[in-house]
């Protein structure tokens, strides 16, 4: 789907599920989406799954605008908590659509408490309390950090219950941790929008190998690329470092910050209330219990604030501290300087503060975690995969640099770059019905489109007449999604018809080989004339697959994981693309 036909379907109203591949564009349409609600007077609240991806589009995190903080619970106790607060009414009296970037890093019951939430606030017992929501990410990307529980006891509280991160093992998230399968997404039932465009990535090497770890299905030629970005030296700014686990990133930036001459800040922490809940405060947020600074430092800010210009997420450098409070002054990369004074963080209960720490809401920056890179672009960056713990770590890393010449690598593993298998079969059922979603909305007139528009804005209490000298630059904005007539899969038809192979057409496309099988797979359904004989596989694979597939019953009947995972107990080794492309024989 394109970006045009995205916007088509967002401005009708309904819930949607965006996704795409690592530069597809889909904050970008998120942007214009948000543009066009504005010029609409339509109240928006944007929000992402973590800070940083939040700053993309100038929001906040879901946590913070929905209250839920770090809860894990949401029952009727803590709604009647959540309600004594007169800024989140305020905030759900305003809101009529609801945006949620980078949701592949939001637990599935989050998601389940925030459309409690909604509702609760909303007085309304539609999903998420009537709100258009829009769900945005891309689940090859990162997933939700697991958390084990400790639980303490003391004079004071009683039971306290502490959530750590731990590091999740390659396959250990459980089948509750994912957001699709949450009862919120049940109900909610998205519409879903896959864009297939490429607009992050500027060299063809590197958009094929992101699109082969999106498969599973990376050659030997693949590896030998990275290979040679092994030890890179690279050219233009100063690349930023990307590391699995905070103890690297935490190492590389003392370092760093010992080669800058100068006087050295030291800021300590400060706290207040039972030591065991000031501890499980401070595991609880990004602040350093010691924080060094000098002019020169790269930091980055971990608390919004909006009056002064930045929030939790935003970059800058330590340009010097004021005189008579020694409070850093930052340059943020944003053009604003500001100077940063000291943040609380408090534990409440029933309107008591129970503990509370105190500090300057900034880490040094030179060196940041995959996940909190996960929706920026870089143009050179420093990788370390040699300890991933979870799916999609080293593809998001990769895929966060425009260019293969801007990547050095200090080290690699196959095992780095494999995705979610279950992922990978949830992705061809978005693909299909993103496909649908497109070919229905193809079919509605320009007079059926325009009406539903104008529903959806009368409904949400906005305007329809806009004025143009407020609103031409957005206007412009809007305008750059260009409108593609010709669907998707005509063009794959054509190239396959040309007489070109799986790989060919993927390579002419920009697309990922899995994209084009899919589009194979529609072509076949309507147009069943197609010849394809050119890219039949052995017959061998084609006499297993269809073995292994009459062993299965009821809805494992044709379903890839299962498929593969009786080939792989009967020793064969069958890709999942490679299974996919023999069904088409069957």
């Amino acid at each position: 789907m394109t970006q045009e036909q995205a916007f088509k379907i967002l401005k009708t109203g309904v819930n949607i599920y965006l996704t795409g591949s690592a530069g597809s564009g889909k904050t970008y349409l998120l942007n214009q989406y948000i543009s066009y609600l504005q010029d609409h007077d339509i109240a928006v609240a944007v929000t992402a799954s973590t800070g940083i991806a939040a700053t993309h589009m100038n929001g906040m995190t879901i946590h913070g605008w929905s209250g839920i903080g770090v809860k894990s619970f949401m029952g009727e106790h803590e709604l009647e908590q959540l309600e004594e607060k007169k800024y989140l009414w305020k905030r759900f009296e305003k809101a009529r659509v609801l945006i949620i970037d980078e949701v592949s890093m939001l637990h599935g019951f989050q998601l389940d408490m925030i459309e409690k939430v909604c509702k609760r606030f909303k007085r309304n017992s539609k999903p998420f309390g009537g709100l258009q929501v829009i769900l945005s990410g891309d689940f090859f990307q990162l997933p939700p950090v697991e958390k084990r529980k400790v639980t303490h006891e003391t004079p004071e509280v009683g039971l306290m219950s502490e959530s750590l991160d731990i590091s999740p093992t390659s396959g250990s998230n459980t089948k509750s941790s994912m957001v699709y399968e949450s009862e919120a997404w049940k109900i909610l039932n998205p519409a879903i929008c896959y864009l297939t465009e490429q607009h992050r990535q500027e060299d063809n090497i590197l958009t094929e190998i992101l699109n082969n770890v999106r498969g599973n299905n990376l050659e030997e030629k693949h590896y030998e690329y990275l290979d040679k970005c092994i030890d890179r030296e690279l050219s233009g700014i100063k690349a930023t470092k990307l590391y699995t686990h905070n103890v690297n990133v935490d190492n590389e930036n003392n370092l760093e910050l010992a080669k800058i001459s100068g006087t050295e800040k030291v800021y300590n922490m400060t706290s207040k209330g039972h030591e065991i809940i000031v501890d499980i405060l401070k595991k609880s947020c990004l602040a350093h219990e010691e924080l060094k600074l000098k002019v020169g430092a790269e930091v980055m800010c971990i608390k919004n604030n909006f009056d002064k210009g930045y929030v939790n997420g935003s970059r800058g450098k330590v340009i010097g501290f004021e005189d008579d409070t020694s409070y850093p002054i930052v340059k943020l990369y944003n053009g604003l300087t500001v100077t940063i004074a000291p943040e609380l963080w408090a534990i409440e209960e029933d309107g008591r503060v129970k503990a509370s720490i105190t500090q300057f809401p900034l880490r040094l920056a030179w060196a940041i975690t995959i996940h909190k890179s996960q929706g920026m672009s870089l143009d050179n960056a420093e990788i370390d995969l040699r300890s991933t713990f979870t799916y999609g770590m080293g593809y998001v890393a990769l895929s966060r640099v425009r260019t293969l010449s801007g990547i050095c690598l200090i080290g690699f593993t196959k095992e780095s770059l494999l995705v979610d298998p279950r992922i990978l079969e949830l992705d061809q059922e978005l693909q299909n019905e993103s496909y649908q979603n497109e070919l229905m909305w193809n079919k509605l007139k320009t007079g059926e489109q325009e009406k539903l528009e104008v529903e959806f804005i009368n409904r949400m209490g906005g305007t329809i007449n806009i004025s143009n000298s407020n609103t031409k630059n957005k206007r412009n904005k809007i305008e750059r999604i260009h409108d593609t007539k010709i669907p998707t899969i005509l063009i794959t038809k054509e190239l396959l018809d040309s007489g070109k192979n799986i790989k060919e057409i993927a390579k002419e496309r920009n697309l990922t080989a899995g994209t084009i099988t899919h589009h194979i797979e529609q072509i076949i359904k309507e147009y069943p004339e197609t010849i394809i004989t050119h890219i039949r596989p052995q017959q061998k694979n084609i006499d297993i697959v269809k073995k292994a597939n009459k062993k299965l019953k009821g809805e494992e009947i044709g379903k890839l994981n299962p498929i593969k995972q009786i080939l792989e107990k009967e020793g064969y080794n069958l890709s999942f693309e490679d299974i996919r492309i023999a069904k088409l024989f069957i």
